[in-house]
């Protein structure tokens, strides 16, 4: 007996493609990523540390980076409540096969089957929280080198600190990003519990929304001055 049908594949090989092939594309195609709202940001961001320089009071400041450090810090500590979420559904596959079974067009689960798309979700939301807390870490380290930048007009390498302290933050912007990208993929895997056509659709979905507000949202094109 297989555990997994065709169209179980036909949805998973989707999933895949769809996330490494849309994370490929549009974080190494030069001439799409300068198109992007996170392109977009990381100006923005490189503009907020020029401004930082000149300011003698930089406690808006500070409570810029403390609210990104929150942001990433409450997604981060939800991810590790949805692994323990997952942990416990993984060690009652039958009890959880017979919930979700029960829903409408949702097919009972076979139980390796059930542990295998509840491991794909250990995994997904696993590198979310990698990724979260590496940006969480990055956005600490850019307070620190933002500390470092001397208010006298003078010194003679305040742009230099300044521009470090924006790439850095500019990377804790991706890998944030990249998290986040992951939760949306997530709830896409999650829909392969009901029915592998709803891992299709799911994905679908997903990849249009991410595309629209990465790249056609209105934010987008305020941010780009368009």
């Amino acid at each position: 007996m297989h555990v997994l049908t065709l169209l179980d594949w036909l949805a998973f090989g989707l999933f895949v493609a769809g996330w490494f092939g849309y994370a490929l594309v549009v974080d190494r195609l030069p001439s799409l990523k300068r198109r992007s709202v996170i392109a977009a940001m990381d100006e923005h961001r490189r503009q907020w540390m020029r401004v930082m320089v000149s300011r003698d009071n930089r406690i808006m400041d500070t409570n810029i980076i403390g609210n990104l450090m929150n942001s990433t810090s409450f997604l981060a500590n939800t991810a590790i409540f949805i692994l323990g979420g997952l942990v416990a559904m993984m060690a009652s596959p039958e009890l959880g096969g017979r919930v979700f079974g029960s829903l409408p067009f949702a097919t009972a689960p076979d139980p390796a089957a059930w542990e295998l798309k509840i491991a794909l979700l250990l995994l997904i939301f696993t590198r979310a929280f990698f990724e979260l807390t590496w940006a969480l870490r990055q956005f600490n380290y850019c307070s620190i080198v933002m500390g470092g930048v001397p208010q006298d007009p003078a010194a003679p390498d305040r742009e230099a600190r300044a521009e470090i302290a924006a790439k850095v933050a500019n990377q804790a912007a991706r890998h944030f990003n990249t998290g986040l990208r992951a939760y949306y993929f997530g709830l896409a895997a999650l829909a392969w519990i009901l029915h592998p056509l709803a891992l299709i659709v799911a994905t679908l979905v997903v990849l249009r929304e991410l595309y629209r507000r990465e790249f056609r949202s209105v934010v987008r094109a305020a941010l780009q001055g368009g």
